[in-house]
């Protein structure tokens, strides 16, 4: 498509300039404009000298004869003009994404250069007249148009310096004095720069007043850092804290993959350790809900792990006082929802409330993923707020088994028999769930071996209903039972 353009204004190139040479040519020079003025009058009658009528008449023509020349040279020089604009700007520079900027200069220098032509195709047909005379009135005017429209020459001045410099381009996030101006660049053109707030506002700052100020860039393109802060009291560990939160990090949406995520301690602060959390993002117009999102995901990783923030106290004594989390279940509640698990059927109630005296509430987030498929496990889940979706991934393609509700359970392979997860499980919602670890139903299974025929029969049947859901060959049930009571036993070191 450009070359055929380009074949285009060629063509009009050299048509146009073949047409308006040969009526530069046929145009007569003055001097044979003279003789034939001279000739006319003879043949009329009159008089070889010019009479004042024949002045008159004499000057009217080389005046229209000059002025046919300037206009006929003038559109040679606009057409030449036009082409180099198309060869530069919109062959040369096609790739360039500053628009404002090569639209700008193409009309800045189309204006200097047919001046100049002008000047010197005038001077050339009536090389008598003074200019001279003419800059020195036009001084006079440019002053007074100057001071009325200096506002205005000083945002086009400062626009060229800024364009050319190119700071910024569309699509970048700029912060002007202090966060006082911070949005997405929309437009640069000769009188300023449009920005769009992460309030949806639009915001039109001059160049003049831009060209002062400091301006923080972060390029679309790149890979711009953020830092979040967070405090811990000083009891907890930071290196575990490092460690929990550089994990719930790089989970996080926006959060690049490319870069690990950076936890360090920023200071020891009066009323507990400081963290600062650098991670760096894909999108950066979306920083604000990654930032909001990941103040979020800590929160949740200290409520599981029973690390506590700090903040200011004034205590009048000492005295070591445990914190309670803020979502905890008694004893009672658990209990119930256990024996609502028709896995658990098989306990009595001593055995059930000895289970519940032991289980873990852990708490999270929407989007989190409780289990990994692949992921060693030696406990198991039950829902008791909240709910869930177990998924797998098959040829890169994410696939959803089934949802999961309140008082439903996951994860019993990895309790009685370690196996590894074969399947991922995420939140869909905020979930609380209680985690049976495998040191929990020991001393149960103990105490009474023969429950362990009773958990295999529940265990079978459940594993017979999913895989006629999910539409797999059935097994041979008998090898799989007595498969499955020598893996629990082996698992638990119970004797034969």
């Amino acid at each position: 498509m450009p070359d055929s353009e380009l074949r285009k204004k060629t063509v009009f190139l050299l048509l146009s300039t073949t047409i308006i040479t040969l009526v530069l040519i046929i145009v007569p020079p003055d001097s044979d404009i003279e003789t034939y003025l001279n000739k006319i009058r003879m043949l009329s009658g009159e008089s070889a000298m010019p009479t004042q009528f024949g002045d008159t008449i004499r000057i009217l023509v080389f005046n229209i004869a000059h002025i046919i020349k300037i206009i006929l040279w003038m559109a040679i020089v606009i057409i030449f003009v036009r082409f180099l604009n198309y060869l530069i700007f919109h062959i040369a520079l096609r790739n360039s994404s500053q628009n404002e900027i090569s639209s700008l200069l193409k009309t800045v220098l189309s204006i200097v250069v047919c001046i100049v032509a002008f000047f010197i195709i005038f001077q050339s047909q009536y090389p008598t007249v003074q200019l001279a005379p003419l800059f020195t009135g036009s001084t006079i005017l440019g002053i007074v148009v100057g001071l009325a429209l200096q506002d205005t020459l000083g945002n086009l001045f400062a626009g060229i310096a800024l364009q050319a410099d190119q700071p910024f381009q569309i699509g970048d996030v700029i912060n002007i004095q202090n966060n006082r101006w911070t949005g997405v660049v929309e437009q640069v053109s000769w009188r300023g720069v449009k920005i769009r707030t992460f309030q949806n506002k639009i915001i039109v700052i001059s160049n003049a007043v831009l060209g002062k100020e400091f301006i923080e860039v972060s390029p679309k393109d790149n890979l711009n850092a953020r830092l979040v802060f967070f405090n811990t009291i000083y009891s907890a560990s930071p290196a575990r804290t490092i460690q929990l939160i550089r994990e719930v990090v790089r989970q996080v949406e926006n959060v690049s993959p490319k870069i690990r995520p950076v936890v360090r301690v920023r200071n020891l602060g009066d009323n507990g350790i400081d963290f600062e959390v650098k991670y760096w993002v894909e999108d950066y117009t979306k920083f604000n809900d990654t930032d909001a999102m990941i103040r979020q995901r800590i929160w949740y990783a200290f409520q599981r792990e029973n690390i506590h923030f700090a903040f200011p106290t004034r205590t009048l004594y000492v005295e070591k006082q445990e914190i309670e989390p803020n979502f905890t279940e008694s004893a009672t509640e658990i209990f119930d929802r256990l024996g609502e698990v028709p896995l658990f059927a098989p306990l009595t109630d001593e055995e059930t409330q000895q289970i519940a005296e032991t289980v873990e509430a852990k708490i999270f987030a929407t989007g989190e993923k409780i289990v990994r498929r692949g992921q060693e496990g030696n406990s198991m889940f039950v829902i008791h707020r909240g709910s869930v979706k177990v998924q797998i991934n098959e040829d890169g393609k994410i696939k959803v088994l089934r949802n999961l509700n309140e008082g439903e359970f996951f994860g019993e392979m990895g309790l009685f028999t370690g196996e590894p997860r074969t399947a991922t499980v995420i939140a869909l919602e905020e979930t609380e769930v209680l985690e049976i670890k495998h040191t929990c139903l020991k001393p149960v299974l103990e105490a009474n071996p023969e429950l362990v025929e009773r958990f295999v029969d529940i265990i079978e049947e459940r594993r017979a209903g999913l895989t006629e859901v999910n539409s797999q060959k059935p097994t041979d049930a008998q090898a799989a039972k007595t498969g499955m009571f020598n893996s629990i036993r082996k698992f638990f070191g119970l004797r034969n």
